[in-house]
């Protein structure tokens, strides 16, 4: 289920597109997670990888970013270990998603997909290959523990985000624009944490604490 098992070099339908396709099947209205990745077949991982990221990327309440992180780690984590499939724990298997859920995720992602999908094609297969999906996997992963975090969480999902479009259109320019983008996140990121903490100690010591 790796993307390089397309052989295929033609333009990948837009994952925007697929999910449609997926809301309109008949079955029930909410689907576990592993039949959401069987559905999506070879561009589970990337797909798999947009869909958790993107919900991050929207402003959210406090706390509720962890909650979809979560899963972000278990894809992430699966695929640096080069499982050929995902794999979910049962409980957060069968909470699933809804059609309905699908739907709005859709409406948020599909116009900026339409505008910037005709740039993504097949190329540079060695970066969505194997060995890149692995160490794809990795960044992702320490990824979505930064997208655990209050405040700083929408950056690291967005970089995610654009991870999981590579490994949907098999895209290995979108890697490498995509490791770019991750490194300076993270350093950003690691730099607003320690600013926070600087302060906190401070203040704590301004006090007294």
């Amino acid at each position: 289920m790796h993307p390089e098992s397309q052989s295929s070099q033609a333009r990948p339908l837009p994952l925007s597109q697929r999910l449609m396709e997926i809301v309109a099947e008949d079955g029930p209205e909410r689907l576990t997670f592993s039949d959401l990745a069987l559905k999506l077949q070879a561009r589970a991982w990337g797909g798999l990888l947009v869909i958790f990221a993107a919900i991050n990327v929207i402003p959210l309440p406090p706390g509720v970013n962890i909650f979809f992180a979560i899963p972000l780690m278990i894809v992430s984590a699966q695929m640096a270990f080069g499982r050929a499939s995902p794999w979910f724990p049962a409980r957060i298997d069968r909470r699933g998603v809804t059609k309905g859920e699908l739907r709005r995720l859709v409406a948020k992602i599909e116009w900026v997909e339409s505008r910037v999908e005709r740039m993504f094609k097949p190329r540079l297969a060695r970066l969505t290959g194997r060995t890149a999906t692995r160490l794809i996997g990795v960044l992702c992963f320490f990824l979505a523990i930064f997208a655990m975090l209050p405040i700083v969480h929408v950056a690291p999902a967005a970089v995610i985000v654009l991870f999981g479009l590579a490994l949907v259109y098999r895209d290995g320019v979108l890697v490498v624009a995509a490791a770019a983008v991750a490194a300076v996140g993270i350093a950003v990121a690691a730099f607003l944490i320690a600013s926070g903490a600087a302060i906190v100690s401070y203040i704590a010591h301004w006090m007294g604490l």
